[in-house]
């Protein structure tokens, strides 16, 4: 598949119907473009079987709670609605995205309860996200945007709008020739990449920053739980800034992600090590079982 992805060929699910992929458009004034009321979920397709495809549909249906916006399917039909997408478009190794949106209706204001909640399901095949970071180590950038506190977002919601300012961390890190950056929380601890979760190794044991203001992601939770049948120590805590210097390995996890070496971040450099080669083989090997 090549071109804008508003340009290509295939079929994208809408409301319950296939509609050709250059079709499938919105109105104006859909709320979510306006106001951020949307979510989502990013999915893998392995062999005809999308990796924990429940799950992405049970955490869809959670965030669409969080945003007072109901989402008006249920786990099967989300589910059945993403298998028929791979089947009209003859996908069996396919990146899966699932959006959920307030769509145009009766409101135009801050307050949407009187707009539809749409949602689509689109596929197309997606390669390693991060390149060829995958075998020698991403590079990232530290971003001067911070993870917001529990207290002013939905954190744990899988929502549209608190990706902004993971696009220009993205942004200002592609600038510098990086891969991607990783964002501080907002109490100056260690918390996640723009789009991927974090994992360090110290001593054969794993440090991992504890999800406490952003995504525990769905990948991640397949890690750890990798992790501690490997009898591997895995630390999930506040990491402190200063600790970087301390990490001898470093990878990123999340579906786009998959599992992926970190070279550096910043100034501080990590081996491509026993432990993150096992785990990204093994991650490998588990979603095409």
């Amino acid at each position: 598949m090549a071109g804008g992805y508003d340009d290509r060929d295939g079929v994208i699910w809408m409301d319950g119907k296939l509609v050709d992929w250059r079709s499938a458009n919105v109105h104006i004034l859909t709320h979510g473009l306006h106001y951020a009321s949307a979510v989502f979920e990013g999915e893998r397709c392995y062999n005809g079987k999308i990796f924990e495809s429940r799950k992405h549909s049970e955490r869809l249906r959670y965030s669409g709670d969080q945003l007072d916006m109901p989402i008006p399917y249920t786990v099967d039909e989300i589910e059945a609605a993403k298998y028929a997408v791979l089947k009209a478009n003859n996908l069996t190794d396919a990146y899966v995205r699932v959006v959920c949106w307030r769509g145009a209706g009766e409101d135009m204001g801050v307050a949407s309860a009187r707009n539809p909640v749409r949602m689509a399901v689109a596929a197309w095949e997606w390669g390693a996200y991060y390149g060829d970071a995958k075998m020698k180590g991403a590079k990232l950038d530290i971003s001067k945007w911070k993870r917001p506190s529990p207290e002013t977002i939905p954190c744990f919601a899988k929502a549209s709008g608190l990706y902004m300012i993971c696009t220009m961390s993205k942004h200002a890190a592609e600038a510098k020739g990086c891969s991607d950056a990783m964002m501080f929380d907002y109490r100056g601890y260690v918390a996640e990449a723009t789009g991927a979760n974090m994992f360090f190794v110290k001593d054969g044991e794993v440090h991992t920053p504890k999800p406490d203001c952003f995504l525990n992601g769905i990948t991640r939770q397949t890690v750890v739980g990798m992790l501690k049948d490997r009898q591997i120590t895995v630390h999930e805590r506040h990491i402190m800034p200063e600790e970087l210097e301390s990490f001898e390995q470093c990878w990123l996890t999340g579906t786009a992600a998959e599992v992926t070496p970190v070279g550096s971040i910043g100034d501080y450099n990590f081996e491509v090590g026993a432990i993150t080669r096992d785990i990204a083989e093994s991650y490998e090997k588990l979603v095409r079982a």
